[in-house]
């Protein structure tokens, strides 16, 4: 059951709807835990209720239903549990042995009726010993547990985009959200704090302890972990600025001196930039790195050094799709745009949004009153100061 989430889900016609998060199953003492149905996450960010007798076809990376999926948000009832989410990880005793719950298996034992029937379980601390035992030989299921810990959810949730893990993990009780966040390597749980509202970063952060959370801060892209800040109080903010590595610092302070609804306080401090004396071919290397998001690898900013804002001189950019049309060896100075102004750290976000619009952009230079480049405003920047500040939870009817 654990390889269900993520998996797509079609409609009688073929279509995508959506992927599976979890898999919801009613516990019932001693007996089989009863499988009522699944949780379906369609766009934008809406998690519904797939009754298992709706389940037509199971099969690797798909799962179909048949009839009228209904687009009611999904809450689960307090006689309910989620397998992935909650049972997952939870410790359970197996012939007298202590163990570790990793995976459950369902079977369909009558028509369109499925019961969890299998129970996926090790000792220790490395999956030592595995074991595949019937679920009448174990018990503990019903028993509170005030540490769960998370390797088997995130096992589960590792080929997941962060944005989804950060769905998957807003949906989860809060006890349970932060044992997964404090589980996650400082890279992984820094991109998921960045798709997640305000609310749970701030929640998640306060968990941890100052060193890490500064560790984690670092791991975030600048403009995000300034935003995380602002929202912070500002003694708190101040000590983990503190004990950040001051190179990681710098930017994150210099996006904290700009209000947050201008280009400043947008901006991404560390777009692509490349001197004029450098190549296409490297201009290419530079945009294929996987880390970068398709927004600030749409174009290379070319500025005299030095080349990490703020820069020298601004002189202008250079689209990736100019890029492939010239030979390698084709020096950046060549290749500028003559027709894209930069824009000032202070313009608002109506006129950050209006500029991008009137010139088909998906990023802007930002360059400030000494013609320095000081960063780069990106669609995705603008979209996410102008969608309501609640929308990572999503929409409610």
């Amino acid at each position: 059951m654990a390889r269900l989430a993520g998996v797509s889900v079609f409609d009688p016609a073929g279509d995508q709807i959506g992927r599976i998060r979890d898999v919801v199953v009613g516990l019932r003492g001693p007996l089989r835990p009863a499988v009522h149905g699944m949780v379906v996450e369609v766009q934008p960010r809406r998690r519904v209720f797939l009754p298992i007798t709706r389940v037509r076809g199971i099969e690797a990376g798909a799962v179909v239903f048949t009839g009228r999926l209904n687009m009611r948000r999904f809450e689960k009832r307090s006689t309910e549990t989620l397998v992935i989410g909650e049972m997952l990880d939870r410790a359970v005793t197996v012939d007298g042995e202590r163990m570790t719950v990793f995976d459950l298996a369902m079977e369909e034992t009558r028509p369109s009726a499925w019961e969890i029937t299998k129970v996926a379980a090790y000792r220790g601390r490395r999956r030592r010993d595995p074991r595949i035992v019937a679920w009448e030989e174990v018990s503990g299921f019903d028993e509170l547990q005030r540490d769960q810990g998370a390797a088997g959810l995130i096992a589960a949730f590792e080929s997941m985009r962060a944005a989804d893990m950060a769905s998957a993990l807003h949906e989860l009780p809060g006890k349970r959200r932060i044992e997964v966040a404090r589980a996650l390597d400082d890279d992984r749980l820094a991109d998921v704090l960045e798709e997640l509202p305000p609310r749970d970063q701030i929640g998640i952060l306060g968990t941890l302890e100052p060193a890490r959370a500064a560790d984690v801060l670092e791991e975030m892209d600048p403009d995000d972990a300034a935003d995380l800040l602002n929202d912070l109080p500002a003694d708190q903010a101040a000590h983990l600025l503190a004990l950040m590595e001051p190179q990681e610092a710098a930017p994150v302070r210099r996006l904290l001196t700009y209000p947050q609804d201008t280009a400043g306080g947008m901006m991404t401090s560390e777009p692509v930039i490349l001197p004029p004396s450098a190549t296409v071919a490297e201009a290419l290397a530079h945009i294929r790195q996987k880390d970068l998001s398709p927004s600030v690898a749409a174009q290379v900013y070319v500025t005299r050094p030095p080349n990490e804002t703020p820069t020298g001189a601004y002189l202008g950019v250079s689209h990736f799709q100019r890029l492939l049309r010239d030979p390698p060896s084709t020096l950046l100075g060549s290749v500028l745009d003559p027709s894209i102004d930069p824009i000032r750290p202070g313009f608002t976000l109506p006129e950050v949004a209006q500029y991008l619009a009137s010139y088909n952009l998906v990023a802007a230079p930002v360059v400030d009153e000494l013609g320095r480049l000081v960063g780069a405003v990106t669609v995705d920047d603008v979209l996410d100061h102008m969608l309501p500040a609640d929308w990572r939870e999503g929409a409610r009817p």
